[in-house]
């Protein structure tokens, strides 16, 4: 089939890929004319594990283009992946999605065409797209496309394994042309039938791929009820973790008992500091803002987001506590992207920490093995000291801060950077490192749970 994706950040770039290597011929706009060099080069713009190899795979099915009539003409489906950043009351900002929508219908062939929202959008948004489709073709009844949501469930550092083998693909339209459109297009996932890449081998247990077809409202609020109980589950297991530390509990052992329970599961219930990244903040704001236009309250979610933001400043607490004094003390922060295999910083929790520890006068030194290039480019923290080493991070610090469970942190000679450190506070955000060992080290260990 030929595809148009619209926009080349995480999920539009991932999907064109992804669909090339499937077989399909896909053009890929963006009307940022560097980053289309960048992809025409065949590099990728953003960090993701295995991405540029399966580009060089797809590469005579993928094109990439600043021009909306070289991509979306001869399309049978067209994919809106713009940003629908928040707004300061948790709305998103559609301007992208408008403006994407409308150029597309533009620039409309003849055949029948799908429009695509794989952008996570407000719940009616379909209904939406479609109005703005007839008003610039001028077709109040128009056969000629129909609209449909197909919400994305990356996870990043991993979302060509995601896109490739998901836990299932959610469609949702008024239109069973559209649908049945869209069952074509991915029937090579639902029926697992294609080559595996040799570098990300197909999941033994893997069977065939569940299909989830329903209506537009369905669909655009599973994206957004899905992301808000994981929000939930992470929420919950610190909020519970606060209480372990009271008691006396351990909460590593409270996890593993209520995870083992086949209607909870042990996914997402490892306390730390907190979820970040563009997804969950975004998400569960949109779907508190959504339940205000009905005049619903979300107070469940409104107390993950509370619980979260409360994270950020218990590391912060937790060191006061330990250090007493933070003014011209130096903290080193192990990590700055949002999560480990991503170079992504929107919404990462060590800049929020970073900003609380510059505020109480401490001089903050951050180190992170893939995202410190765009950290330097597009962080306004004139008092973050980048390092390009984590030993170079905590050479003279008093205390160090592992932000980002990155595997490279676990293998660092603890034991000799000791010596190197002013001070010997070590606080694991992540819950990751061996207690023992560092404290066997000579470090004053600290964790969220104790």
């Amino acid at each position: 089939m030929n595809i148009s994706i619209i926009g080349t950040g995480y999920v539009g770039l991932t999907t064109g890929v992804c669909l090339a290597y499937l077989g399909h011929d896909v053009c890929c706009v963006d009307t940022d004319a560097k980053k289309v060099e960048t992809l025409k080069a065949g590099r990728s713009p953003i960090y993701e594990p295995h991405l540029e190899d399966l580009m060089a795979l797809a590469s005579d099915r993928l094109r990439f283009t600043t021009c909306y009539p070289e991509a979306i003409p001869d399309s049978e489906v067209v994919f809106i992946a713009v940003g629908t950043p928040p707004e300061p009351d948790g709305k998103p900002d559609l301007r992208y999605l408008r403006a994407a929508a409308q150029s597309a219908a533009e620039n409309l062939g003849a055949g029948f065409t799908v429009m695509v929202n794989k952008s996570t959008v407000p719940i009616g948004s379909g209904n939406w797209v479609e109005s703005l489709v007839r008003s610039a073709i001028r077709e109040r009844n128009s056969d000629r496309f129909a609209v449909a949501s197909n919400p994305e469930f990356l996870r990043e550092g991993s979302a060509i394994r995601d896109s490739l083998y998901p836990d299932r693909i959610v469609i949702g339209s008024d239109s069973e042309r559209a649908l049945e459109t869209l069952y074509t297009l991915y029937r090579p996932v639902l029926d697992q039938t294609f080559a595996a890449p040799t570098f990300l081998p197909r999941p033994e247990e893997l069977g065939a791929v569940p299909l989830v077809s329903a209506d537009l409202a369905s669909a655009e609020l599973i994206k957004y009820a899905a992301n808000a109980f994981l929000a939930l589950k992470i929420s919950y297991i610190n909020e519970i973790s606060q209480i372990a530390e009271k008691v006396g509990a351990d909460i590593t052992q409270v996890a593993k008992g209520i995870g083992l329970d086949a209607r909870i599961g042990t996914r997402f219930l490892q306390p730390g500091i907190g979820w970040g990244g563009s997804c969950f903040g975004k998400d569960t704001a949109a779907l508190i803002s959504t339940a205000h236009e009905y005049n619903l309250t979300a107070p469940i979610v409104q107390a993950a987001r509370d619980i979260n933001s409360r994270q950020r400043a218990r590391v912060v607490e937790k060191l006061l506590a330990e250090m007493k004094i933070l003014k011209g003390r130096t903290v080193a922060l192990l990590g700055l992207a949002f999560k480990p295999h991503t170079d992504d910083l929107r919404e990462a929790p060590a800049l929020e920490i970073a900003k609380k520890l510059i505020e109480r006068g401490a001089r903050v030194q951050a180190h992170d093995p893939v995202a410190l290039d765009r950290a330097r480019a597009e962080l306004a923290l004139p008092d973050l000291c980048y390092c390009d080493s984590p030993e170079q991070a905590m050479q003279d610090a008093d205390a160090v801060v592992l932000v980002t469970e990155w595997p490279q942190y676990l293998e660092l000679d603890w034991e000799s950077l000791r010596g190197s450190m002013r001070g010997a506070v070590v606080l694991d955000g992540r819950g990751v490192l061996d207690r023992k060992r560092m404290e066997k080290s000579g470090y004053r260990f600290l964790s969220m749970t104790s």
